[in-house]
């Protein structure tokens, strides 16, 4: 496999073309048809070759659907544990930080977001274990900084994936950029973030299904981000 020389979070060369237009009202009936089978117990792996095969849908297509469904307990359940931005202040933070960074990487180039049926906002980015940063990855701890600081949290645990490369590199930037604007962070790598997440007592800063599952009380860092601070984002309403 060649390295990541990549200098942008950006779109897919097919995403134009994919994503266009005239395929919106597919994608948004497929995810309504795969949240109707997921509130009825159906399998998630399963129920998405149903609808992409039936719709005719391309992977990266197939992807976009499946991040932007859930089922209706689950959508219930993460609109009553999400806090605003003003709930938080004098709260202490624990940060999914790959999750939001490369998130707000790929709103910030251009990259096809989707607005989802929870209200979160994602990407089609995936690290695969790998991680490099880009030319946007500065950018996007400022933004998610001012976020932060205008919303005045008691203290903010940044936690990265000790598996994926160059998370101690990605750490060390986060640190630096907070020491330089005085914000209230610390950064640990850990081989096993969500559980620690899950387990914390914090108010969780994430978009990962798996994790809002989990979590008591959480808060849409990227949404708001990409809401006030992102112009023009490429966000595609699938919710």
């Amino acid at each position: 496999m060649s390295p990541d020389r990549r200098r942008h979070r950006g779109a897919h060369p097919e995403d134009a073309r994919l994503f266009a237009d005239e395929q919106l009202a597919a994608l948004r009936v497929a995810t309504a048809e795969l949240s109707w089978l997921l509130s009825r117990g159906y399998q998630p792996k399963s129920t998405l070759k149903l609808v992409g095969d039936r719709h005719n849908l391309r992977e990266r297509q197939r992807l976009a659907v499946s991040r932007a469904a859930c089922s209706d307990s689950s959508r219930e359940r993460r609109r009553a544990s999400r806090l605003d931005a003003r709930e938080i202040e004098g709260a202490e933070l624990i940060v999914d930080g790959f999750n939001l960074v490369i998130t707000l990487e790929a709103a910030l180039s251009g990259g096809v977001l989707i607005l989802c049926r929870d209200g979160c906002v994602r990407d089609l980015s995936s690290v695969h274990g790998s991680y490099r940063a880009v030319e946007e990855t500065e950018r996007a701890l400022l933004l998610a900084g001012e976020v932060l600081e205008a919303s005045r949290p008691a203290s903010v645990l940044w936690l990265l994936d000790k598996p994926v490369s160059n998370s101690g590199r990605l750490a060390e930037r986060v640190r630096r950029t907070a020491r330089e604007r005085g914000w209230p962070w610390t950064v640990e790598v850990e081989f096993n973030p969500d559980r620690s997440i899950i387990n914390s007592e914090r108010v969780a800063v994430t978009s990962d299904s798996n994790v809002l599952e989990g979590v008591a009380r959480w808060l849409n860092l990227s949404r708001l981000v990409i809401e006030q601070l992102v112009p023009r984002p490429r966000l595609m309403d699938l919710g």
